[in-house]
């Protein structure tokens, strides 16, 4: 039987998985499709109860899904339980749904080989305080990064987040703004910048530090307004694209046992991409 996967979100029309994933089936002669469906947050129960109808082989989950799909999944692994959120989906072998993070550790991967291992010790601004600041916060303290600041629009959930991952500080979006020459490497998780999705940054990014290193998690369109900035400044630029590719890699992993070419595929994506 013919494996198929899928990517659910909303909104996907711009999401890269199919393309990403369809190509590496591709190349390791593995016969699958991977598609991608549109799921709103009121139908999300409905969505997952069919996928898992319908013998999905596994799925990979995106904006706004990665917290609220849990309730509705079997099991989900130590990893996203501490993350509380979920970006790849497993169907094992008794049918049952098991949920995996590997934004954190795809994030980490595409960071490290921009900027090596050496700035482990610097001071970090995760900007967001979603499902994906989640799962950075807790890979960037597993790889030995210990100064870590959360700062979010509304300040209880950076708090949650720093409570969870045992250390680090919260702040406000408006006190990030006025310290942000303090951080080495900034982290912008929200969705601005994305295509079809919000503009405008979470605040005035002005005071960057031209040695700052400023890392996106939006790939689409690769330079956002944060890295056109930092880029203009002269401060190093870590596109989303590595993050992209290396979580879609380990899910791929995940569902069929071995890791597929990233750095083809990062090099096809960032020339393809704008």
């Amino acid at each position: 039987m013919k494996k198929w996967f899928a990517v659910i979100g909303d909104p996907i029309a711009q999401s890269k998985s199919p393309e990403m994933h369809t190509s590496w089936y591709e190349n390791d002669g593995i016969d699958a499709a991977f598609i991608p469906i549109q799921v709103k947050k009121e139908e999300l129960e409905k969505a997952v109860d069919s996928l898992k109808l319908l013998g999905v082989s596994g799925f990979c989950v995106t904006i706004p899904h990665k917290q609220s799909i849990i309730q509705y999944l079997d099991e989900i692994d130590e990893t996203a339980r501490l993350m509380g959120a979920v970006n790849t989906v497993v169907r094992l072998q008794n049918g049952k749904l098991k949920g995996y993070n590997t934004d954190g550790d795809g994030f980490v991967r595409s960071l490290e080989e921009v900027i090596g291992e050496e700035h482990r010790d610097q001071s970090v601004l995760i900007i967001g305080a979603g499902g994906a600041a989640r799962g950075i916060a807790f890979a960037l303290k597993n790889q030995g990064y210990e100064n870590i600041t959360v700062s979010n629009r509304t300040v209880s959930k950076a708090h949650d987040l720093v409570d969870a991952l045992g250390i680090g500080k919260a702040i406000s979006n408006d006190e990030a703004s006025e310290t942000l020459n303090q951080y080495k490497i900034l982290i912008q998780t929200t969705s601005a910048g994305m295509i079809y999705g919000d503009t405008d940054l979470p605040f005035s990014i002005d005071d960057m530090s031209t040695e700052a290193i400023a890392a996106d998690i939006v790939y689409n369109p690769l330079m956002t307004p944060f890295l056109q900035h930092a880029s203009n400044i002269g401060a190093t630029i870590v596109t989303g694209i590595g993050m992209f590719v290396h979580q879609g890699a380990i899910a791929y992993e995940h569902w069929l046992g071995h890791y597929p070419n990233t750095k083809a595929m990062i090099e096809k994506l960032t020339e393809n991409v704008k």
